[in-house]
């Protein structure tokens, strides 16, 4: 017989040796990150693997389609402190996978717009979060650096991976004192930003370094040389 850890205990040492360690100290943060069983949206034989501190692969590359992650939880909680989300927020979650970034959310923001491209997995992460009650997150399907432009603008914008560029279709659906927040770049190069909207103009301010799996859809068009 198959004995299941104890999730309720692995989450705490998550919080405790990933997260708080990491100067994540927004309570609300952290209470939702107690409050989401993570293991129930990972693939069932990587449910034991939900806690570890890396990145956590959900659907390896097939095809047309690329590999996609579940954000590892010391850069996934630091990227929702540097986007300080309040109570009455609309937040568009642009790459949701299975909808663990929405239902953490849900938890913090008022309301949640989850964009996730491949269909299969936004049918999952509706069902997964519909089946835990996470009634205020909505999961629709579309291309990620979209956006999702009939529900716009949004108070902040977050997205699940690393992007080598932010589409400005993404900028103009912020919310005036809105915040967009990503890891920007590649590899061991990536940085977490917060790009601030202003009225009509754009600011960014570098958060944290941030090595974490990209989110496909943000390559940088390829430059033409002689």
């Amino acid at each position: 017989m198959t004995i299941e850890p104890d999730y309720a205990a692995l989450r705490a040492k998550m919080v405790d040796s990933q997260v708080r360690t990491t100067d994540v100290t927004d309570h609300a943060i952290v209470s939702a990150l107690l409050s989401v069983p993570r293991e129930e949206f990972v693939p069932a034989t990587r449910r034991a693997l939900a806690y570890i501190d890396e990145d956590l692969l959900l659907t390896p590359a097939a095809g047309a389609n690329p590999a996609r992650w579940l954000m590892e939880p010391s850069p996934f909680a630091k990227l929702l402190q540097l986007a300080r989300i309040t109570p009455d927020s609309v937040v568009l979650d642009v790459g949701c996978a299975t909808g663990y970034s929405a239902a953490v959310l849900s938890r913090i923001a008022q309301s949640v717009i989850a964009v996730e491209q491949d269909e299969a997995l936004a049918q999952l992460a509706t069902s997964t979060l519909t089946g835990l009650g996470y009634d205020n997150a909505v999961v629709v399907t579309g291309p990620l650096a979209e956006g999702y432009p009939s529900e716009a603008p949004f108070d902040v914008i977050l997205l699940e991976g690393a992007v080598e560029t932010i589409p400005q279709a993404l900028l103009d659906q912020l919310k005036d004192g809105g915040r967009l927040v990503a890891a920007e770049g590649t590899g061991n190069a990536a940085v977490a930003k917060a790009w601030i909207r202003d009225g009509a103009s754009i600011s960014a301010v570098r958060g944290f370094n941030a090595a974490v799996k990209p989110l496909p859809g943000f390559e940088k068009a390829a430059e033409f040389q002689f």
